[in-house]
């Protein structure tokens, strides 16, 4: 029956004829330049090869990832010279960028958002082929990163009107905003390449900030046409780019004690050594995503056709490549096989195909190291007593890989406890509703929870210890970060600081104030800082 099923999955890896028209990228892309102190420097080094998780098939029968392009690979020399022009941007704070007004940097960056807007169908077709996303969600992802940068624009306008007052209390005058932090080393993951790395660089730069940006491993071409639009939104030295192996050039930034931001979105492991790289560590700022395990408890009175759904989709959308993915399942015994009949059904109905076909749910993984880790899962979890409960779980075909349902895992297996960050589906029976609630309380990890069930008693009992957990309690839905403009935060292993639209704001700065005592001399001072502009955080401007 595997052959049959490795068989299914190879014929849906099309010939390169028949990729349709418009999924095609007008030609591959060979990044020769970076960004570094407001010019494009052209690159004449060695380059990486970028694979597409999508393979075609050849005259010869063979299947083969397809090329998309290249960019370069650089080392510690071009690294020292990002990092020295954004510290020189930023200049202690006195650079252009962060003495600017906030409606000056929010023009800069309404002036991007149009230009990056120009880009969409290109930075789509990027995201697709470089990462296996549906093209709907790679759609989603652009649109959606389009809209949180516009609320952010929103958020900065009421929070920095909110503080165009002076306050007088106890005899002392003050005006209290909000400054930047210095310069910020932003780093974003490959699964919303886009999304999420934007959520940490909007802000950053809104903030008055300035930032080097190392493109993710998996999604790095897809910033290509955006090199343009930074550097014609925003001042010299305010932005620049690093192409470069993390592990080389990104602890040789931080021990050199000037950056003032780590953002991150990866491995807790990474930025656990990246944090003790700084000569300084209590002066580095860490804005961190990290690692998660979300767990669903599913008890006995739960609606099982709509714990199967949101289940599903918590478990395989984007292959189950998402921090907020459900990567545990725990069932109550008494419902188990039920549950379980009902969502290897359920999974069935998947499509399975490449990104641009209409309806896809499971595309292609990044390479072919993903599809090893998850095998080797299965065999240790089938070593151990498990099996994989839905036909053709586990069978794949180069980068194609088909969901597998394991059952029953157990402490001591890899699906337990480590984040599998791809399509496994790990399930846990449990007959006491303490045996799941443990298992949230001695995880490492603790973004958020999904619990199901229908009475109002047993589920207020759980969510007063389970926010003590994790960050967010969904109710009959899947965990999931948005609405952009809730905190997105985590506990324990699984983050540092709180993102949102809001939240980031306040992350990539701080609260700063000018004072005076309250006497006329003062007060005729002040009065003549705003009414002649001769400071720009000393005002009382409104942004509309």
């Amino acid at each position: 029956m595997e052959n049959a099923d490795f068989g299914k999955l190879q014929v849906r890896f099309p010939g390169l004829d028949d990729i349709p028209d418009a999924a095609r990228l007008d030609a591959p892309i060979h990044q020769r330049v970076s960004l570094v102190d407001g010019e494009l420097k052209t690159w004449d080094g060695a380059c990486k090869t970028v694979l597409s998780p999508v393979c075609v098939r050849q005259d010869s029968g063979e299947i083969e990832q397809v090329v998309i392009g290249s960019y370069p690979v650089m080392g510690e020399t071009e690294s020292d010279a990002a990092l020295d022009a954004a510290v020189q941007a930023y200049d202690h704070g006195r650079g252009l960028w962060p003495t600017m007004t906030v409606a000056q940097r929010i023009g800069c960056m309404q002036e991007f958002i149009r230009l990056m807007a120009a880009k969409r169908q290109e930075i789509v077709k990027l995201i697709m082929w470089e990462i296996g996303k549906s093209l709907a969600d790679s759609q989603k992802e652009f649109d959606r990163t389009i809209t949180y940068m516009q609320d952010t624009i929103s958020a900065l306008k009421e929070l920095d009107n909110s503080n165009s007052r002076f306050t007088i209390v106890e005899g002392t005058i003050g005006q209290i905003r909000r400054a930047p932090l210095g310069v910020v080393l932003c780093m974003g993951p490959y699964n919303y390449p886009l999304n999420e790395t934007f959520a940490t660089l909007i802000p950053a730069l809104l903030m008055g900030n300035t930032v080097v940006f190392k493109p993710p491993q998996y999604g790095t071409l897809l910033f290509y046409p955006l090199v343009e639009a930074f550097r014609t939104a925003f001042p010299k030295g305010v932005i620049n780019t690093i192409y470069a192996p993390g592990a080389i050039v990104v602890p040789h930034m931080l021990a050199s004690g000037k950056i003032n931001v780590l953002a991150l979105i990866g491995s807790s492991k990474v930025a656990d050594y990246l944090k003790k790289q700084h000569p300084k560590s209590h002066r580095l700022r860490a804005v961190l995503g990290l690692d998660a395990k979300n767990a669903a408890i599913v008890l006995p009175d739960a609606d099982i056709n709509l714990a199967v759904k949101e289940c599903l989709l918590g478990a395989l959308s984007f292959n189950g490549q998402r921090c907020t993915a459900l990567k545990m399942l725990m069932v109550h015994r008494s419902i188990a096989d039920e549950f379980l009949e009902r969502f290897t059904a359920a999974l069935e109905n998947l499509k399975v195909g490449m990104p641009w076909e209409q309806g896809v749910s499971i595309t292609p993984l990044p390479g072919m190291h993903r599809t090893a880790y998850m095998t080797q899962a299965i065999d240790d979890a089938k070593a151990k007593g498990a099996r994989v409960v839905n036909e053709g779980g586990g069978v794949f075909c180069k980068t194609l890989f088909y969901p597998a349902v394991v059952y029953p895992v157990q402490e001591g297996m890899m699906l337990y406890r480590e984040e599998q960050f791809g399509p496994l589906v790990p399930v846990m029976p449990f007959d006491d509703v303490e045996t799941a609630l443990e298992y949230v309380i001695t995880s490492d990890h603790g973004q958020q929870v999904s619990i199901f069930g229908n009475d109002a008693a047993q589920l207020g009992a759980l969510v007063d210890p389970l926010v003590n957990q994790v960050c967010r309690v969904n109710i009959n839905c899947q965990c999931q970060r948005g609405p952009d403009i809730f905190p997105f935060a985590g506990r324990k292993d699984s983050a540092e600081g709180t993102l949102s639209v809001t939240d980031a704001l306040r992350a990539f700065s701080i609260r700063s104030m000018v004072a005076t005592k309250e006497t006329d001399g003062n007060k005729a001072l002040l009065d003549a800082m705003v009414k002649n502009h001769h400071s720009k955080f000393v005002n009382t401007g409104f942004i509309f």
